[in-house]
């Protein structure tokens, strides 16, 4: 049952809204079943006040905003907490928020809806009932008309296909989508630097690996922030040295924390057939097992994002020079996470590249956090109006 009523739209970082999610923060670092999910304790700290006051900072020189009114969160099936940051970005924004989760059975979904509704039952945040609705239903395109058909914008996570079904669902005349579809993301590593770098305690290889061990396999490399296609940029020499140290280190974790399935076995042994098949000049580096999978591209295709795979399976390229990114980053590309270059000269390439891809770019470690500003929304401003005032 929905219970929007007749509330209104808030202004964006409202004070209630900041201090539920603040409880709501404090609320699951207190419980024990959330605390054995990583994903939903990175959530929790994102969501606490220190955090979000930070954030609200940055738009601090707005006058009057206010919420569009009515939003429908369409959640993906493949990363079971995206639903809730989807909600806290329309609550954020000031406004009413329908969320559907997905229809697949997930521990994080249930742990997080529990919380939020024992916080609801507190007088202090009753009000917030009805800018807060979690629904679960299969793929009814019934119930889909009705709740586009009330809302002032729709997102939906997932691929082109459940989009493009989704959005046979008309929507009023004046409502928009906000869309989040397939997605292919890179990395990129300075061999020169990784090879020759004095690191510190907190940037040694291994941390390294660590940290590139959670872009991938946290979500067994299903997010759309998960790299796929790594491009080694330096001196030829060190590029051989630094995939020989990058790999091992990452071997030796993944060995210890990850369990492969056999039907992950097959299917990445399978893609490899069809690459063959399909890609020419691709050779496969030979691995200890099959944790990893490792294609050697000599040239990359157009459609590389089509050869995608899960579990542990990439393809490498080696660059010369970073204007080539140019030839490679088309409209699929989402985050480029990277290792050994400054935030600065990463810009600067951007804008001389004006690539028609790549929203993100992240430090190795960093491709899952969550930011307001996703895929090239500043989803504060996309899911709120500014009203201009003149005399």
């Amino acid at each position: 049952m929905l219970t929007i009523n007749n509330a209104k739209p808030l202004i964006p970082f409202n004070d209630s809204v900041m201090e539920f999610l603040n409880e709501l923060s404090l609320m699951i670092l207190q419980n024990k079943e959330c605390k054995e999910y990583s994903d939903i304790v990175t959530f929790a700290f994102w969501c606490r006040k220190a955090s979000l006051t930070g954030i609200k900072e940055q738009y601090k020189n707005d006058k009057i905003r206010l919420g569009r009114g009515i939003v429908f969160h369409i959640a993906p099936s493949n990363v079971p907490i995206n639903f809730a940051y989807s909600l806290v970005a329309g609550l954020l924004a000031g406004n009413l928020n329908i969320v559907k989760v997905s229809s697949k059975e997930f521990k994080q979904v249930d742990l997080i809806r529990n919380c939020i509704s024992k916080l609801l039952e507190n007088e202090q945040f009753n009000f917030l009932s009805d800018y807060i609705n979690i629904i679960k239903y299969a793929n009814e395109k019934e119930t889909t008309d009705y709740i586009s058909n009330l809302c002032d914008v729709r997102i939906i996570w997932g691929g082109d296909n459940t989009i493009n079904e989704i959005r046979k669902s008309l929507l009023k005349p004046k409502a928009f989508d906000v869309t989040f579809t397939d997605r292919y993301s890179i990395c990129l590593i300075n061999a020169d630097k990784y090879i020759n770098e004095e690191y510190s305690d907190l940037e040694s290889p291994i941390r390294i690996g660590k940290y590139f061990y959670n872009d991938v396999y946290l979500f067994d490399q299903n997010a759309c922030t998960s790299p796929h296609l790594i491009l080694w940029y330096g001196n030829k020499e060190n590029i051989e040295k630094a995939k020989n140290t990058f790999w091992s280190i990452l071997y030796d974790i993944v060995k210890d924390k990850y369990e492969i399935q056999p039907s992950s076995i097959i299917d990445k042994y399978t893609a490899f057939c069809e690459c063959s098949l399909k890609l020419s000049d691709i050779t496969i580096e030979s691995t200890l097992d099959n944790r990893i999978m490792r294609i050697n591209l000599k040239t990359i295709p157009e459609d590389i994002d089509n050869f995608k795979q899960h579990s542990g399976y990439f393809f490498e390229h080696t660059i010369n020079k970073l204007d080539d990114l140019l030839n490679i980053i088309n409209r699929k590309y989402q985050t480029l996470s990277y290792y050994g270059f400054k935030k600065e000269q990463l810009e600067i390439l951007m804008l001389k590249i004006s690539p028609f891809g790549i929203d993100r770019i992240v430090p190795i470690g960093k491709t899952l956090d969550f930011s307001l500003t996703w895929d090239g929304y500043d989803l504060i401003n996309t899911l709120s109006r500014r009203i201009e005032v003149v005399s």
